[in-house]
């Protein structure tokens, strides 16, 4: 299947291109975000057992840092759709 799409040659394959290129973004930013989400998820239970008096900090900084991975995430989705509508 992507063997034909880097065959190709002109306007097609420069779409083809834009659309590969918009499918291995959304993909990465989302294996990206899943990992990034995963560890600061676990780095925050690991403070809170170390810490428990400062457990209303921690969870609101992990809560913080969460929403800026995700948010950067839905970025590269934008990106990513973009690239494959106008590219």
């Amino acid at each position: 299947m992507l063997l034909p799409m880097l065959l190709q040659t002109g306007a097609a394959a420069t779409a083809s291109y834009g659309q590969l290129g918009a499918g291995i973004g959304l993909g990465l930013a989302a294996i990206g975000a899943g990992i990034g989400i995963g560890l600061i998820g676990g780095n925050v239970a690991s403070g809170i057992a170390r810490q428990p008096e400062a457990t209303n900090n921690i969870r609101a900084a992990g809560i913080l840092f969460a929403a800026l991975v995700e948010g950067t995430s839905i970025i590269a989705l934008v990106f990513a759709l973009l690239f494959k509508f106008i590219a």
